[in-house]
């Protein structure tokens, strides 16, 4: 042992004398291996002494518009902290039990590798004798490393060769000739392993106290410190009398080396163990809020070629880039439509889907999206991890992981009013709603030269020509003439279809294709020359029918849903974000008829029963909607600030299952109609949040639009300033409610939201 210390000595003289000292630091490699010291001298000074300190794998978070965190994507869970926002408690701690000569060496300590070497010659528990600085250039080399997708190497401490040794000293003594200590030790910090959840001082104070690293305390800080030296075995959570030891040897160096007294170190050492976890939530999965439309926000940045020319590019920048996503999601709205769908099924053992989506006519920002379903498998919950609001795919083919649509029954039956008054025709003209047969090789109008298919005819069906039965009302009552905007805010099937026997099918095509609208499923085009989709036999998701309703509050302008305000990488450099993406799709005049007649849906129409009366609070338009078979049900509506779609019914694969002698919430169903649960969430919702986003009174009309003989839209003014309205339980309002009398008198009472035909 003398003899080997003497050379040891020996060599540390020699390399002084040659002013060499940074080959010394080799010699206890070097002698074990029995290298000659010129040959080693030589290796060293060839060594690359460059080390490019990029900033270290970040965590990427995304918020709300109004800045509340929605969920953290990470590969290492660390959010990065200057050295002022760091405890001086864990700086001390820091250098106290892992260098106690920092800010006395230049990188490489020789007296620590001597002391390390003495001890473990002589048998003693074996010690390492990398310093900080040595530590830091480690982290950084397995970052860069582990960043690049080169893991296997990655070089763990006791896997090191004396080559890794040698280069590491390099570099460290090379990095405290360019970085000043306090530089060394906040990046020493912020890049150290505490624990697989916490990369760094930050992430490590937030998991293990719920606290930052700035707030730490003496025996926090302590505990932290000590925890470096072996993450695994001193973690507090699973061997916490190993962590309080650990913590104590930590509080006694300090002691010894004079940064804090007696007395502090006392009342460190008598303080119990505390912790308060917060455990790291990554991804979507772990969402605070919006589980789904984080989902939709991830995809937005994974699908998009502006964020990194391949897939793996854009998943390291979202997972490793610290990026600092804000989004469009008002955090107001988003509770309140997580409150509503959560109530609408309640337990749900059947598991019905509910959703709702919001958008903001001018702007196409999303604000709300909610669904009653987690992400992850829960007991007692309906999981999935299809989000019920969108398309299945975006524009460019890439999965968006939606539920594809469901159909929109008749709340596509504006779109066929819209064509008409499109061509000039007014909008409270007699139709004829008593025909109720249309057969195959109808003369539909078609000025484009596409064949108008299907029919309705129960004798063509008897006949196996492809028809289906005779076109069908909810009620008995309502086949008979009747001006068409009645027809339209009673949801009559028959009024819709001698709509259409008058209009060219091309313009209704055009219509239905400015709004936005396209099947859910795979972005096709929505083939308005099947008849059947007059009434809806396409799937659309929710939010194109949101945003498709926002045109008609916006005067006729349609607005690109949009997500992401902006992207922000850690130097405050923006990526690509959306911009409000807006073109004339609507003459202004004809969403101005549009929005008359849909008010009326409201006040004397098929969403009458609709509880509670959100005309009240606002001028309001709506429409209900429901499929042939019950299984899926709407309400979309919109004030001038606001655009809501509310969805109910069977989101399992094929959407199958008929709303027919269901029992929903404790209550029973013979049929599930766009009224009765996906009413009363969209109004619930809507009357909670609605005077968030004020939008007043809808422009009228003109008078040239109201030459028929028919009805005149309902005037509704902007309302009084109601009082503060508060949350109203999902029940549906009982079926035997009382019912206006509607015009034009004498007439049936309003059907409550009259389902399409069967077909």
């Amino acid at each position: 042992m003398a003899t080997t210390l003497g050379r040891v000595f020996g060599y540390f003289v020699l390399s002084v004398i040659g002013g060499i000292l940074s080959a010394s630091l080799v010699v206890p490699v070097v002698a074990a291996t029995g290298f000659a010291v010129n040959g080693s001298v030589s290796y060293f000074k060839g060594l690359p002494a460059e080390l490019k300190v990029g900033p270290p794998s970040q965590s990427s978070k995304v918020l709300t518009a109004d800045g509340k965190l929605i969920a953290t994507f990470f590969v290492e869970n660390r959010v990065p902290v200057k050295l002022e926002n760091i405890s001086p408690y864990v700086r001390q701690a820091v250098v106290a039990v892992e260098d106690n000569r920092f800010y006395e060496h230049s990188g490489v300590d020789p007296q620590g590798i001597i002391r390390a070497l003495r001890v473990n010659l002589s048998g003693g528990n074996r010690q390492g004798a990398s310093t900080i600085t040595q530590q830091y250039v480690s982290n950084v080399l397995n970052e860069q490393r582990l960043s690049a997708g080169r893991i296997d190497e990655i070089v763990l401490g006791n896997q090191k060769t004396m080559l890794d040794k040698l280069r590491e000293m390099k570099l460290a003594l090379e990095l405290e000739k360019k970085y000043s200590k306090a530089q060394v030790l906040e990046g020493y910090l912020n890049i150290v392993f505490f624990n697989r959840d916490a990369y760094g001082i930050e992430a490590a104070a937030r998991l293990f106290f719920s606290t930052s690293a700035k707030n730490l305390t003496l025996p926090q800080s302590a505990l932290l410190a000590g925890l470096v030296n072996s993450p695994s075995y001193y973690n507090p959570i699973v061997n916490p009398k190993a962590a309080v030891q650990r913590r104590n040897v930590v509080l006694s160096k300090m002691l010894g080396q004079g940064m804090i007294g007696q007395k502090a170190y006392d009342a460190a050492v008598a303080t119990p163990l505390k912790l308060k976890i917060t455990p790291a939530r990554q991804g979507c999965a772990g969402a605070a809020i919006a589980p789904y439309f984080c989902d939709y926000v991830s995809h937005l940045i994974l699908n998009n070629k502006a964020y990194g020319a391949t897939f793996d590019d854009r998943e390291k920048l979202l997972y490793r880039g610290g990026l600092t996503i804000t989004t469009t999601l008002d955090s107001r709205l988003q509770a309140a439509a997580q409150t509503q769908v959560n109530l609408s099924a309640g337990a749900n053992p059947d598991k019905w889907g509910a959703s709702l989506v919001t958008v903001q006519p001018g702007t196409g920002r999303i604000l709300a999206m909610a669904q009653n379903t987690v992400f992850l498998p829960a007991p007692g919950k309906f999981d999935t991890q299809l989000n019920f609001n969108v398309d299945a795919q975006d524009a460019n083919g890439y999965d968006l992981s939606g539920a594809g649509g469901f159909q929109p029954g008749s709340t596509m039956k504006p779109f066929t009013f819209a064509e008409w008054l499109n061509e000039g025709k007014p909008l409270n003209a007699i139709v004829d709603a008593s025909r109720r047969v249309y057969p195959v090789g109808f003369p539909w109008r078609s000025s484009c030269g596409q064949r108008v298919l299907g029919g309705y005819s129960s004798a063509q069906k008897a006949a196996n020509l492809g028809a289906d039965d005779d076109l069908q009302n909810n009620d008995p009552g309502y086949y008979r003439p009747m001006p068409i905007n009645y027809g339209l805010f009673n949801s009559i099937n028959t009024a819709t279809f001698a709509t259409a026997a008058q209009l060219d099918f091309c313009g209704i095509q055009k219509m239905v294709d400015a709004v936005g609208l396209h099947s859910g499923v795979d972005r096709a085009q929505i083939n308005m020359h099947q008849i059947g989709n007059l009434l809806g036999a396409i799937g659309v998701s929710p939010l194109d029918l949101a945003t498709a309703y926002a045109t008609f509050a916006n005067d006729g302008r349609y607005c690109e849903p949009i997500a992401l305000v902006s992207v922000v990488v850690p130097d405050g450099h923006r990526l690509a974000a959306n911009r409000t993406s807006c073109r004339d799709a609507v003459k202004p005049e004809v969403a101005r008829g549009v929005n008359a007649v849909l008010q009326d849906v409201l006040i004397q129409g098929s969403g009458w029963y609709i509880h509670p009366k959100v005309q009240d609070l606002m001028p309001t338009a709506a429409k209900t909607g429901t499929s042939n078979t019950n299984g899926a049900t709407w309400v979309v509506g919109y004030t001038r600030g606001l655009a809501t779609a509310s969805f109910f019914g069977d989101t399992s694969k094929g959407q199958k299952r008929e709303g027919r002698n269901v029992t929903i919430n404790g209550k029973f169903y013979q049929v599930l109609d766009g009224y009765m649960i996906a009413g009363p969430q969209w109004a619930n919702y809507m009357v909670n949040v609605v005077k968030l986003y004020p939008g007043g009174a809808f422009p009228d009309p003109p008078e040239s639009m109201m030459r028929g003989p028919g009805p005149r839209p309902s005037k509704v003014g902007p309302p009084p300033a109601p009082e503060p309205v508060k949350n109203v339980d999902a029940t549906p309002v009982p079926e035997s409610s009382p019912t206006p009398t509607p015009a034009p008198a004498p007439a049936p009472k309003p059907t409550p939201g009259p389902k399409p035909p069967k077909r």
